[in-house]
C-alpha cells in the first residue's frame, strides 16, 4: 500500500494519482458564448449531477498550467448560460479535437466538425450530434483556489433538456446500450459503457448484513466480497425447516455423491454451487445451499 500526503508532493504530481484512480468520470461538453456572442465548446471531466429538484449540475474548469482561466470560465463570467452536451462513443475523437488549446474566439464547433443548433432557453447553441443536452443557467461560481490546477465549480440549473429518440428502450427508459456513454480515466485512457462493461446491481435492501453471515461462510476462500454483499442483502436467514426441505428435495444430491465418491470436500462443493447460484441471481437457493453445510 502506497500512502501519500499531498503536502509531500507538488500539486501536479499528486494530481496524477487522483486523476488515475477517480474514474471513470462523466464528461460535460460545455458550449458557452462570450459577451460578443462568440462560441466556445470544451469538454470537462470534473462533472456530475448534484440534485434533481431543481435539476442541478456542476462542472469545474481548472486554472491552466500557465495560471490562466480557461475560455469557458471567462465566457461564463460574462454570460452565465451554458449547454452541457453529453458525449457518447460516436463523438469521442471529435470531442478530443475540441479540447485542443485553440485561441479564444475560435469556434470549436467548426474545428471539431459538430453541428450547432439553437437552444430554446439559453444563448449558447447545443450539439445536434449529442444524445442528450441540458440547457443551463449558472447560479454560482465557486473558486477552490487561485493557482494552476485549482478549480472553479460551476453550479448550474437545468432549464431545458433534449434527448434523442434513439436512446430510449420500448418502455421509455433510457437504454445505456443505446446511449453508449464514454468516461474519462487517467492519462490518455477512456472507457466505454457498452457490452460486458454494463451490468446491473439490485437496489439495496435492509438485509441481514455481512456481519451476521455465519463465520464459516463469511470467511470462505471461494466466495468473493461481491458474493458476501449479495448474501448480506437477503432479508433473513432461511429457517432450518427450509434448509432441510431443500436438502430433501434432491437439489444437492449430485454434490453429496461427488463428495462421497470423489473424496471432494463437501463444504467447498456447496460454496462453489452457491457462488454459481449467486451469479445467476438466485440468492435464496444460494443461502439454502450454504446452510446445508451448517447442518
Amino acid at each position: 500500500m502506497k500512502t501519500i500526503n499531498p503536502a509531500d508532493l507538488k500539486p501536479n504530481e499528486f494530481y496524477r494519482f487522483i486523476i488515475g484512480t477517480i474514474g471513470p468520470r462523466p464528461i460535460a461538453f460545455a458550449s458557452t458564448i462570450d459577451a460578443n456572442g462568440l462560441v466556445n465548446l470544451s469538454p470537462f471531466s470534473f462533472f456530475n449531477i448534484v440534485g434533481y429538484n431543481p435539476p442541478t449540475l456542476i462542472f469545474a474548469p481548472t486554472i491552466n498550467r500557465h495560471g490562466h482561466k480557461k475560455h469557458t470560465l471567462l465566457n461564463l463570467e460574462e454570460v452565465g448560460e451554458v449547454v452541457i452536451n453529453i458525449v457518447n462513443y460516436a463523438m469521442v475523437e471529435q470531442m478530443s479535437l475540441a479540447s485542443a488549446e485553440f485561441e479564444r474566439g475560435i469556434n470549436e464547433f467548426e474545428k471539431a466538425g459538430f453541428t450547432a443548433i439553437p437552444s430554446d432557453r439559453v444563448r449558447p447553441p447545443r450539439i445536434a450530434e449529442s444524445p442528450a443536452a441540458f440547457e443551463c443557467v449558472v447560479k454560482q461560481i465557486v473558486p477552490t483556489g487561485d493557482g494552476p490546477g485549482s478549480g472553479n465549480i460551476i453550479i448550474c440549473e437545468v432549464v431545458m433538456g433534449h434527448f434523442h429518440d434513439t436512446i430510449f428502450d420500448s418502455t421509455g427508459a433510457v437504454d445505456p446500450h443505446q446511449l453508449d456513454l464514454i468516461g474519462r480515466m487517467g492519462g490518455d485512457w477512456y472507457c466505454r459503457a457498452q457490452g460486458d462493461a454494463l451490468f446491473e446491481v439490485g437496489r439495496p435492501q435492509t438485509g441481514i448484513g455481512v456481519d451476521n453471515i455465519p463465520a464459516a461462510i463469511r470467511n470462505s476462500a471461494i466466495l468473493s466480497g461481491n458474493d458476501l454483499g449479495k448474501l448480506g442483502s437477503f432479508p433473513a436467514l432461511p429457517d432450518p425447516e427450509e434448509v432441510n426441505a431443500y436438502r430433501a428435495s434432491g437439489a444437492l444430491n449430485e454434490l453429496f455423491d461427488e463428495a462421497r465418491n470423489g473424496c471432494q470436500y463437501l463444504p467447498d462443493l456447496l460454496h462453489l454451487r452457491a457462488k454459481q447460484l449467486l451469479a445467476e441471481g438466485n440468492v435464496k437457493d444460494a443461502w439454502l445451499t450454504l446452510l446445508t453445510s451448517q447442518l
